[in-house]
């Protein structure tokens, strides 16, 4: 019995430090008038980063999601630059050579405007130092646009305005 309380024990220790030791971020959306319309969490996962979105206030409909390549969030978001494309790859996830690191899936927020999701982008890491990390050193933000994006059109999608925006923060 005590044999199994040490190991269970180690076990559960052993738990605790991968999952405190796992590479994690955070963001906070503002809408253009500076009101807060959600959060995001990152989490480094094998494939990828995984964003867990808790969104609120946001106009219901399809919105294009995106990476965008400065931690800049001064409305009307233009400081954010375009999206987050270390590969130089065209815009789109129909991109017949693949699709800029910053291309995600669009969102659909009900009536309600509150949306909960989870998004995996294989493109991304949270690894300081690597090409591709949104914690780069001038930063990355999280960028919601007025409209969805149309998955082929270079450079952006035809994804309208910019409508809400997170810094990416370690």
């Amino acid at each position: 019995m005590l044999l199994r309380t040490v190991f269970a024990t180690a076990l559960i220790s052993t738990l605790a430090m991968a999952t405190a030791s796992a590479e994690t971020a955070k963001a906070s959306f503002k809408n253009a008038e500076g009101a807060s319309v959600g959060s995001a969490e990152l989490v480094q996962v094998n494939d990828g980063v995984l964003i867990k979105l808790a969104l609120k206030g946001l106009p219901p409909g399809g919105h294009a999601f995106h990476v965008h390549a400065v931690g800049k969030c001064e409305a009307p978001f233009t400081t954010a630059g375009g999206h987050f494309n270390p590969a130089n790859k065209k815009h789109g996830m129909m991109a017949s050579d693949g699709h800029h690191a910053g291309d995600m899936p669009n969102l659909d927020v009900p009536a309600n405007g509150e949306l909960k999701l989870e998004v995996l982008n294989t493109g991304v890491t949270l690894a300081k130092g690597a090409p591709n990390s949104l914690l780069k050193p001038d930063g990355t933000a999280l960028v919601i646009h007025a409209t969805v994006d149309d998955y082929k059109s270079d450079p952006a999608g035809n994804a309208g305005g910019r409508i809400a925006c997170a810094v990416v923060e370690p």
